[in-house]
């Protein structure tokens, strides 16, 4: 065998193999298979990384008209008897949850992650809970932004403008203070004429929609792979519960787990997360958030693009608050007045442009075994939140909402106080 036929059978699979997915991947004709039902049920509950910035498993999902989303942070790994992915299969529910969030997802994430599946969603419900901790003077992180950050469903999102309105603008100008997003110089360049409320021209649509394609397939073929469900335990916390559901029955089965689950430490705090998360610093974190403020901050404008796009798209949507554990901010001198006067200004921004299906726990910091550790919604918690979620869900009472984004996108807005 010569020497170009060795080469030949050595490298030529391999070579073939690669221009085969790249003529995948730049094919305008759709040849790779939508996510299979066992796929989008696999991702519903896995947070997985992958999930979140792809698009195709989310819109399988949503246009199947099995899933209910719920967009929200951490609190969604918390999987106890009394998460809602638990509740809902035990007793039957006529939804699955597909849980849109992770440690680090926030309001402008979520946005991207909605504008993705907004079609299928159009006259239907949602779940949205909102965690003070967002709201931090600079609001999302760039590196956790990053992380989250989706190259498909911003050009998605590009690719669907017609003409821009103060919530593009507001998000153009929002994409470009993040450094994962400049690196991209076309993308860049467009967003700049977005910031700017000057139309896309006709080859910035065909670039944006190329690529967008590009990435579409590219979601298709590697979307799927390493998605971890959290299937098996949801089936085990499923074998907790009793058959028959029972709200007093239930809260008291929730009382006495998370009894048991924090009885090595004061602050009615997980057993396992205090052990590994607090004990090691546990001196260092006293007095330490007497400073933090969630009134001032960017989120706030963030979290109205997302409203903007409820409003567009006739979204309904039950919003939760969740509470601080009052033991432990009692301890870290976190300001629960501050958390009210929060809990006053995010309340004033959802309710006076009519999203009136407001879940606030703020006044629950100090409830046994409401919360699962710090922050984090637990036993008690989930299982009152499903109370309010099952009346919401019933409910035919349509949204009307009355925007203001003069007033929620304002720089006055992201800085004052609720008065």
């Amino acid at each position: 065998m010569t020497l170009k036929k060795k080469i030949f059978f050595a490298v030529g699979p391999f070579a073939i193999a690669a221009l085969f997915i790249v003529g995948l991947l730049y094919s305008p004709i759709d040849f790779i298979k939508d996510p299979s039902e066992k796929k989008v049920h696999e991702a519903a509950s896995s947070m997985s990384v992958n999930v979140l910035k792809g698009s195709e498993i989310k819109r399988q999902a949503m246009e199947s008209g099995e899933y209910l989303p719920f967009f929200g942070s951490s609190e969604l790994s918390r999987v106890n008897p009394f998460h809602p992915s638990v509740l809902a299969k035990k007793y039957d529910r006529s939804y699955e949850p597909f849980l849109l969030g992770a440690p680090g997802t926030q309001s402008l994430t979520h946005f991207f992650m909605l504008n993705s599946v907004k079609k299928p969603l159009e006259n239907k419900k949602v779940v949205f809970i909102i965690s003070p901790q967002w709201f931090v003077k600079k609001g999302v992180s760039d590196p956790m932004y990053s992380l989250f950050y989706s190259p498909i469903e911003t050009y998605e999102w590009l690719v669907d403008l017609d003409e821009t309105d103060k919530t593009d603008q507001y998000v153009a100008g929002r994409l470009l203070e993040f450094e994962s997003v400049k690196t991209d110089t076309q993308l860049k360049k467009m967003l700049l004429k977005v910031k700017n409320g000057e139309e896309l021209s006709k080859a910035d649509r065909r670039k944006a929609y190329y690529k967008y394609k590009r990435l579409r397939n590219e979601d298709l073929l590697f979307g799927q792979i390493g998605i971890v469900s959290k299937n098996k335990r949801i089936d085990k916390q499923v074998n907790k519960l009793p058959d028959q559901y029972n709200f007093n029955e239930l809260d008291s089965l929730a009382y006495k787990i998370g009894q048991e689950k924090t009885n090595n430490n004061p602050f009615e705090i997980s057993n396992g997360f205090y052990s590994n998360r607090i004990m090691p610093m546990k001196g260092k974190l006293k007095d330490s958030q007497k400073k933090f403020n969630y009134i001032s901050s960017p989120e706030y404008a963030d979290f109205e693009a997302f409203l903007e796009l409820l409003d567009k798209n006739n979204i309904d949507a039950m919003f939760v608050i969740p509470p601080v554990n009052k033991l432990w901010s009692d301890y870290t001198g976190l300001s629960t007045e501050m958390l009210d006067d929060f809990s006053k200004k995010i309340n004033y921004q959802l309710t006076s442009q009519g999203f009136n299906n407001v879940v606030d726990f703020t006044d629950k910091r100090g409830e046994k075994y409401f919360m699962e550790d710090t922050i984090h919604i637990g036993w008690r918690g989930w299982l009152e939140m499903d109370t309010h979620l099952q009346e919401f869900l019933k409910s035919n009472k349509k949204p009307d909402y009355k925007m203001n984004p003069e007033l929620f996108f304002s720089k006055e807005w992201q800085t004052e106080q609720y008065k």
